[in-house]
């Protein structure tokens, strides 16, 4: 037979279900809110080693308002890829008007970029003019230490007119400090013992890839390596700005972090035949 329990016994166990329930969606809201939980949101902003690219700090401090107007002068399009972009389709770059490349060979002493054959010599059987950059590290080893890293790991030149020289990446740490922990004049020092290490290891200058705001930030705005290293400047505007001390031009403009097929689109500051003309040295 059944049983017939008391309303009020009913309600009791409706109350005490409410009850547990409520309390169990308290506690996971309470989850949310607790410093670990916080801890472990934050701790994703900071990337892995390794995982630094090309411009990772430009649109966080400069800003990003804008690509540049077209036809302002005879510029050729480019782009710049790391792991991040994987397995690049090239035929697709070159179809859309894309004739140089750069490809993330290093960074520090501890990393290489699984992807690097693919996206160094796929841009090159394509028919662009490529080259290697290596993410520079001053907080880990010295500047001549990790010029022999990237030669040894892709950054090396051949004179094909296919090969750019290496280009040194050296912008905000996404990984601590803005300046790796370096005094200006240390910095200086850092990237000048890089820069001569590359020299003598490939018979060329190296390009700087930088921004004005680190720069200046980072080095003093020190002018002392525009008369041989090419600048390649970073700003997502519609003007490149205020260049770094030294340099009255720039030769390569990272202009954008959100173009189509490669995110990371530049302008090099001629036509083909002066892409051609720095590959030669």
């Amino acid at each position: 037979m059944p049983v017939h329990r008391p309303a009020t016994t009913r309600r009791r166990r409706s109350r005490t279900r409410l009850g547990i329930t409520g309390t169990l969606l308290a506690a996971l809201s309470l989850l949310f809110t607790l410093p670990s939980a916080a801890h472990a949101a934050d701790a994703t902003d900071t990337p892995a080693r390794g995982e630094a690219y090309m411009g990772i700090g430009v649109a966080e401090h400069d800003g990003d308002t804008g690509t540049p107007p077209a036809g302002r002068a005879v510029q050729t399009e480019g782009v710049d890829v790391s792991s991040h972009q994987g397995n690049v389709a090239w035929s697709t770059l070159w179809n859309s008007g894309v004739r140089w490349a750069y490809t993330k060979a290093s960074e520090g002493t501890y990393y290489t970029n699984p992807y690097f054959a693919q996206q160094y010599n796929g841009s090159y059987n394509v028919g662009m003019v490529r080259g290697a950059y290596h993410f520079a590290t001053p907080d880990t080893t010295s500047g001549a230490t990790q010029a022999n890293y990237f030669v040894d790991h892709g950054g090396g030149w051949s004179k094909d007119g296919k090969t750019l020289p290496g280009a040194l990446d050296i912008e905000w740490n996404p990984y601590g400090a803005a300046c790796y922990g370096k005094s200006q004049s240390a910095m200086v020092t850092w990237i000048r013992d890089f820069l001569n290490q590359y020299k003598a290891r490939t018979g060329r200058h190296a390009v700087i890839y930088t921004a004005t705001s680190w720069w200046t930030q980072c080095t003093g705005n020190y002018g002392g390596f525009a008369v041989n290293n090419p600048l390649w400047i970073a700003r997502y505007a519609s003007t490149v700005g205020t260049l770094p001390a030294g340099w009255g031009f720039y030769t390569m403009w990272q202009y954008t972090s959100s173009g189509p097929t490669v995110g990371d689109h530049n302008k090099f500051n001629g036509a083909l035949d002066r892409v051609v003309a720095l590959a030669n040295g």
